[in-house]
């Protein structure tokens, strides 16, 4: 009898040292966990309470998986108005829709659009203000406006003596820094005001110390940023939100950076389907590839693609492996290789959509004309790569400056 109550004594310390050891292996799992700036509600809502808040938030702007509006308002913040990026507040306007000043209806609080004519907070929509906070998902592109919206807001504050609190959120794309600078002022436009590569590897909270620090502003912004804990720019980050409408996966999101050359392309980038930016086709392909599909008006999407209508053919890449992109730390750039070299009406490849007279779409998407120059010249994609470097070690010097993160 002693004897079986000796094994049980073992038998329940085992399992008691069993349970410790997996709420010990719970707990460093949790504290390993990424966690955003928004998450972190300890280190910033004491900051907030007693002031008038302007929020700068989309769709993409949660805590844990509601909104920072609903649940900021729920914790007794006052929020007296939200700025809506591109896509509005609630991320349900299509790319490049212009998007007017409204009342949010689940709270009643006034949302002023920041795209379109309205792109930086004027004096007036500031002056019941105390402080603005900035918490929007961006994806590491010069070509996604998120960046562009942060600029005017923190000029806007400068301006008007209004600190920025920033609750930073993980960049899925801050592994890589690759593709041509940006240095000519020609081909600044909507899609690319920063003299940075196409993918420039900084969250928000490092980019709005690199506009700070390098001169954007015509004075400097009053600065408070909530670092993402438990992060590195090698940690693969699942967006738990979409970020726009036609980044709808986390395939898309990845490949979003390759595949948005494609704009001012022949090249439907998958627009008007709902697997946007993860196939790419054209009708002119017809017979040079086997898969296929049709692009269509999608409101809240795109109501206007390219080829509308039309049957496309080309590449399929919902399944491509991402991990090739992260082990090369390189945007792909055979893919726009590839494409022009089986388009048939080559002296057109590049001539969809014209900005202007001097200056294609293509090219203020990449913020150069030299690629396109390359691309139609034959070079090789080692010599393209070769030609981006200078600009990249010297870029790269500079973003070291303004990291948070290892």
């Amino acid at each position: 009898m002693m004897r079986i109550g000796i094994i049980l004594f073992l038998t329940l310390l085992a399992i008691s040292d069993i349970e410790c050891i997996a709420q010990i292996a719970s707990r460093n799992q949790r504290r390993s966990e990424i966690a955003t700036g928004a998450d972190q509600t300890d280190k910033y809502l004491s900051y907030l309470k007693g002031k008038r808040i302007g929020l700068v938030a989309n769709q993409s702007s949660v805590i844990g998986r509601r909104s920072i509006v609903d649940s900021l308002t729920s914790l007794g913040i006052k929020i007296v108005k939200v700025f809506g990026p591109e896509h509005g507040f609630r991320g349900n306007a299509s790319n490049g829709a212009v998007v007017g000043n409204e009342i949010d209806a689940k709270t009643g609080i006034p949302i002023i659009s920041l795209y379109g004519k309205n792109q930086k907070p004027n004096k007036e929509q500031l002056a019941d203000i105390d402080l603005m906070v900035f918490d929007i998902q961006d994806v590491g592109c010069r070509y996604y406006t998120n960046i562009n919206t942060l600029e005017y807001v923190m000029e806007a504050c400068a301006e008007n003596n209004k600190e920025l609190l920033i609750l930073d959120r993980p960049n899925p794309n801050a592994y890589v820094v690759d593709g041509p600078v940006m240095t000519d002022d020609k081909f600044k436009s909507a899609i690319g005001i920063h003299y940075t590569p196409m993918t420039h590897g900084m969250t928000i909270g490092e980019f709005a110390q690199y506009l700070n620090g390098e001169g954007y502003l015509k004075e400097q912004c009053k600065l408070k940023i909530i670092k993402v804990a438990n992060y590195d720019h090698d940690k693969p980050y699942v967006l738990p939100i979409n970020p726009s409408p036609n980044l709808n996966t986390q395939q898309a999101v990845m490949l979003f950076p390759s595949l948005c050359m494609f704009e001012g392309t022949a090249i439907n980038e998958g627009r008007g389907t709902y697997m946007p930016f993860t196939i790419l086709g054209a009708p002119a392909l017809k017979g040079k590839y086997p898969f296929s599909y049709k692009p269509v008006s999608i409101p809240g999407m795109s109501e206007k693609p390219n080829h509308k209508d039309s049957v496309c053919y080309g590449l399929d890449l919902r399944n491509y492996d991402i991990a090739k992109l992260r082990e090369s730390r390189q945007i792909n750039l055979s893919w726009l290789i590839e494409l022009y070299n089986a388009y048939p009406d080559k002296a057109h490849f590049f001539t969809q959509g014209r900005a202007n007279q001097d200056v294609s779409a293509f090219d203020l998407r990449i913020g150069t004309d030299q690629l396109r120059k390359q691309i139609i010249a034959g070079v090789s994609e080692a010599d393209i790569r070769k030609s981006w470097e200078p600009g990249l070690q010297k870029f790269k010097a500079i973003r070291m400056k303004y990291l948070l993160y290892p």
